[in-house]
């Protein structure tokens, strides 16, 4: 069975806080695996992980991509395709367009669309239009 993943369960299992919660957490993930299961960890989590672990746990963009990316290393856990070759890229702290830019024009690309955006440097990623 593939599990989905929230936000609140991921950030226990990165962060290690609350700890009794996180413990728990850990337990869970041990228990899935031991049973054969996987995890999906949708955009949206992916995102709201992103974000929680600058502004909630003062962590870096490299440190939350980091993060994320020993995630992607784990065979039990999958991201989307977009996540994947987001974070596969080089320095990707410092892209511009950002991380999750980069997500949801994937995300968009996959569904055969191309995203409309008024930020300049989205003329970077194909499959885009910018409106100036």
């Amino acid at each position: 069975m593939t599990l989905g993943m929230d936000t609140s369960y991921l950030l226990r299992l990165l962060t290690g806080q609350p700890r009794e919660l996180a413990e728990k957490a850990l337990m869970r993930y041990q228990e899935a695996i031991d049973q054969g299961d996987t995890f999906f960890v949708g955009d949206l989590v992916v995102s709201e992980t992103y974000y929680a672990l600058q502004h909630h746990y003062g962590k870096t963009k490299d440190e939350a991509i980091g993060a994320l990316l020993r995630l992607s290393d784990d065979d039990a856990i999958a991201f989307s395709e977009g996540v994947e070759s987001a974070l596969a890229l080089p320095d990707l702290a410092k892209a511009n367009p950002g991380f999750m830019d980069r997500v949801l024009v994937a995300d968009y690309r996959g569904r055969g669309q191309i995203t409309v955006s008024c930020e300049k440097s989205f003329r970077r990623l194909p499959d885009t239009e910018v409106v100036m």
